[in-house]
């Protein structure tokens, strides 16, 4: 097999016209030029470089060694750069799971980041229920994954590493010309007689109002189960009940329909990232979770001053 180094020698020597030269070039001293090109011949076993008034010059398997040469190091000089940019997270691939609600409010936000920082990798995203998510986490089809929880209920894997993203707080709905459409705060314990939209197949929306209702003194009243939050806003909006929903389900708000905060008597969840630590985290992927805690600080501060304005 032949030494890179000395075909770099010996292409020095042909461009530059002289064992001189091409120590320059090298950095080398001539001694060394003139010893790597006299064993490349003996590895090729023809002479490569012949003497002339004003220096070298190549024979006619010097001339066609230096060509490939050329062509070899010009491609190991490309390797060295793809591999700094991948190093660097300017390309690559990364795939991230996340779930509907996160989906449609915040990921957005920061998908448009990470293209922003980072045009040359590709992001592939699957959206998912968390059981999915967690599947797709552990078989190493996702490199990180958006995931929520609440107190009751903390993702607990010990094979995960969980970062914090958002508190997403529960948030009241009720139509445009419902009593609290007007109210900035409303508590619970407010709520006794009103009808409740709820979301269908047992959805943890459901266990929320369950336990705030529980602690605010009342049972809830159902009067339609929906599929869905834009059919849970639509039957909201025409007066068939209110609804309970985490804020970040609220972003296509529904014409007809007030958001009204609930202060803390309904809990939040967490919106947190997840990845596995065994896994080797690429460039790329460790860029994606710095846009996605980057993204969810400013995406808080704005839904604060949101809300603050109001």
């Amino acid at each position: 097999m032949l030494d890179v180094r000395r075909l770099q020698c010996l292409l020095a020597v042909v461009e530059g016209g002289s064992v001189t030269e091409a120590a320059a070039r090298l950095g080398y001293t001539p001694s060394a030029i003139s010893q790597q090109v006299l064993r490349l011949e003996h590895e090729v076993g023809q002479p490569l470089l012949e003497r002339h008034a004003r220096g070298m010059r190549p024979t006619d398997a010097g001339l066609t060694l230096a060509g490939h040469a050329r062509k070899v190091l010009q491609q190991l000089s490309a390797a060295e750069a793809d591999l700094e940019e991948l190093a660097g997270a300017r390309r690559g691939t990364v795939a991230l799971g996340t779930f509907p609600t996160v989906g449609s409010s915040f990921l957005p936000l920061a998908v448009q980041e990470y293209r922003s920082r980072y045009p040359a990798i590709a992001l592939t995203i699957t959206s998912a229920r968390e059981d999915e998510l967690l599947r797709m986490l552990h078989e190493g089809a996702v490199a990180l994954s958006l995931l929520w929880d609440y107190e009751w209920g903390r993702v607990d894997d010990e094979d995960l590493v969980l970062t914090r993203l958002l508190e997403d707080p529960t948030v009241l709905l009720v139509g445009k010309d419902h009593r609290l459409a007007r109210r900035r705060t409303v508590s619970m314990s407010t709520l006794a007689e009103e009808q409740w939209i709820i979301r269908a197949g047992g959805h943890p929306v459901v266990e929320v109002l369950e336990r705030s209702a529980l602690a605010a003194g009342f049972t809830p009243r159902i009067s339609f189960q929906a599929n869905d939050y834009q059919e849970a806003q639509a039957m909201v909006s025409v007066g068939l009940g209110v609804a309970l929903a985490p804020r970040t389900a609220t972003v296509n708000q529904h014409p007809d329909v007030r958001v009204v905060s609930l202060g803390g008597t309904a809990p939040a969840r967490r919106i947190l990232v997840a990845h596995r630590p065994d896994r080797v985290r690429t460039p790329a992927a460790l860029a994606l979770h710095e846009v996605l805690v980057d993204t969810a600080r400013e995406y808080a501060g704005s839904s604060s001053r949101s809300r603050s304005a109001r």
